[in-house]
């Protein structure tokens, strides 16, 4: 198991780099933090063309914390969820002033404590904030991690311990990077290119989910 894993990290590696980079555009953490929360059920590219123009018109967390609920539910319209999405945010963005200083924390418990803020949100901040090893389990992540036979389970946070007795810690951040990647392009949920993949004869799922 060790050594086709190391084979399978190896060949994203290569084929992907190792560079850490994020999808979703921000200046700062709590900016991050906000567009993670809007791109529940949604797509990257949607959640930058929104957050363009948001962080432009609320470009503090003040601004945040004292927007009108109605005003932010147009404003994140078309991210979908809005009402919980803009609740979440302005909560979240208040709890940040009152409780930790206007600065996102960096602990997992503390994160998970915010509104709209779960284990995927909080690992996002914190591989991507503050460099510590974090395992980002998404739709893509479930998926070919199952594929792969690197878990059998479904749920997201079963699925994240299954991956982190798995991977070696310096490839949890990495993992997600580049299996976003290979989700867009290859291993995609309908109709997965198996002839194209580079990692198809170390795949468990081969022909049978294809």
């Amino acid at each position: 198991m060790k050594k086709r894993t190391a084979e399978i990290l190896k060949r994203m590696d290569e084929a992907y780099g190792t560079e850490y980079r994020c999808y979703l555009n921000h200046d700062n953490a709590w900016q991050l933090l906000i567009a993670v929360i809007l791109s529940a059920q949604c797509t990257d590219a949607r959640v930058n063309i929104v957050t363009a123009d948001l962080f432009q018109k609320y470009d503090s967390l003040e601004k945040f914390a004292n927007a009108d609920i109605k005003e932010m539910e147009q404003d994140i319209h078309s991210t979908g969820f809005y009402h919980n999405k803009a609740r979440n945010i302005i909560l979240c963005a208040r709890k940040l002033i009152t409780e930790f200083g206007g600065e996102v924390p960096s602990g997992l418990e503390e994160l998970t404590s915010l509104p709209g803020v779960g284990r995927k949100t909080a690992n996002v901040i914190r591989g991507n904030i503050y460099n510590e090893p974090s395992i980002v389990v998404d739709t893509h992540v479930k998926r070919i991690s199952r594929r792969l036979g690197f878990t059998k389970e479904e749920d997201p946070v079963k699925i994240e311990f299954d991956l982190m007795k798995v991977l070696p810690k310096d490839h949890w951040i990495l993992y997600n990077i580049q299996i976003i990647t290979l989700g867009r392009t290859i291993c995609t949920a309908r109709s997965p290119k198996c002839s194209e993949c580079f990692l198809g004869d170390l795949c468990k799922a081969g022909d049978k989910t294809c």
